[in-house]
């Protein structure tokens, strides 16, 4: 199907704008975009990789979740530009974009950009992407034009020591999400990093048929160990949407703005749990559902009004998908990004991912910014000559070599 399920590749950005508050009578198809096929192998490939980030980490998770694939598909995507040997296509196996050229990746990540940024006039949807450095570390100028040229990616160098770097690079990624996200990057600096690919995604959008706020009542909701909660419950009466009810799961798609962007709440079938629903989540059964869902009129919609943030730590479940040399001091190859980034061990030394969502009777909004810090393992030698230690010294002449005098300092003011 060759809709635009690119919007899947963020499987947790619900988004989009749009205006009504009256209830549909029957859904409206969204507008069909013809992609190449590199493209929609791109798209593919992201739903892989984020419905696979998913499942593992809902599967280690003991509360709510929410993950911006997107965002970090993108960071992870600049930062595979400077890998070279075998790094390079186990980082593109793990991203789902292994049967691809450097080249094909870059222009399908970058036609990707522009179709989602430029796809519904009603939608604010923003993608930002930054690559800091630090100011002495010489960063092969192919690997930043690459990027500026295919991601959009502000480039700056910085004075990692300046207690005022990190709040730099925060700063920018407090603009570019609204506000939503405001730190992504700790002061000091740790100084063996040597640079920061950084993503952000900014989404704010209200439903097509919105909720009535004034229809909104306190309604129990079950928790998994079987105890209720009470929750604000929005509401819509005798509305019309694209529904699915298998053993399995039970569905609903719900538009924002024009109908290109929807909102895919899924509910494990009776006698089955949460885990049970996401441990089915691969593509092949996602592109399953989707292509089932089908109009249905409801006597009765209800949906919780909710906001969450997340704060985590990707290492671990990347390189748990394939990614483990990228993480590894001595093994990873990113003479992409430094010439002599073998002899200093460069590696991604942290993948930082910061959430935001807040869905109420309008629509949604939701922010994503994904931090890949790259470094090595020990700082590099500064260009000093500072003797403070005890040395010794040689008089020597300089045609034959002669030595003439040699002598061994331990303490100069004795």
């Amino acid at each position: 199907m060759r809709l635009v399920l690119i919007a899947v590749l963020s499987l947790a950005f619900l988004l989009i704008n749009g205006c009504s508050d009256e209830a549909p009578s029957q859904p409206e198809p969204p507008q069909e975009l013809i992609l190449s096929d590199v493209e929609q192998q791109v798209a593919t490939s992201g739903n892989q990789f984020g419905l696979a980030l998913f499942r593992q980490l809902a599967a280690e998770a003991e509360g709510n979740l929410f993950i911006g694939p997107l965002s970090v598909s993108m960071a992870l995507g600049m930062t595979l530009n400077g890998a070279r040997g075998t790094t390079e296509p186990a980082m593109a196996q793990t991203l789902g974009l292994g049967g691809l050229t450097a080249g094909e990746r870059n222009a399908a990540y970058q036609h990707l950009l522009e179709l989602l940024t430029g796809l519904d006039p009603t939608v604010r949807f923003d993608v930002a992407n930054s690559i800091w450095h630090r100011d002495a570390f010489d960063v092969r100028p192919s690997f930043l034009d690459v990027n500026r040229t295919h991601f959009g990616a502000e480039v700056q160098g910085l004075d990692f020591s300046d207690p005022a770097a990190a709040a730099t690079i925060n700063r920018w990624v407090d603009d570019a999400t609204n506000g939503r996200i405001e730190e992504i990057v700790q002061a000091p600096i740790d100084q063996t990093t040597m640079l920061f690919l950084i993503n952000a995604l900014y989404f704010k959008g209200d439903w097509r048929y919105q909720f009535d706020p004034e229809a909104t009542a306190p309604g129990p909701f079950t928790r998994a160990d079987g105890s209720t909660v009470e929750v604000p419950m929005m509401q819509m009466t005798d509305a019309a949407f694209p529904v699915l009810r298998t053993d399995a799961v039970h569905a609903i798609d719900l538009p924002y703005g024009d109908s290109l962007f929807t909102m895919t709440v899924l509910l494990p079938g009776e006698g089955r749990t949460l885990a049970d629903l996401i441990a089915q989540m691969t593509p092949e059964q996602w592109a399953t559902w989707t292509d089932r869902l089908q109009p249905q009129t409801l006597d009765e919609l209800q949906l919780p009004r909710f906001a969450m943030r997340s704060d985590l730590k990707l290492n671990e479940v990347l390189q748990a998908l394939g990614m483990e040399e990228a993480f590894a001091p001595g093994q990873a190859d990113f003479s992409g990004i430094h010439e002599q980034a073998r002899a200093m061990e460069l590696h991604i030394s942290k993948v930082k991912h910061k959430t935001f969502v807040e869905v109420t009777e309008e629509g949604t909004e939701a922010a994503a910014a994904t931090s890949v810090e790259v470094g090595v393992t020990s700082v590099q030698p500064s260009n000093t000559f500072i003797v403070d230690r005890p040395f010794v010294f040689v008089i020597r002449e300089q045609t034959s070599g002669t030595i003439l005098f040699v002598g061994a300092v331990h303490d100069p003011s004795a």
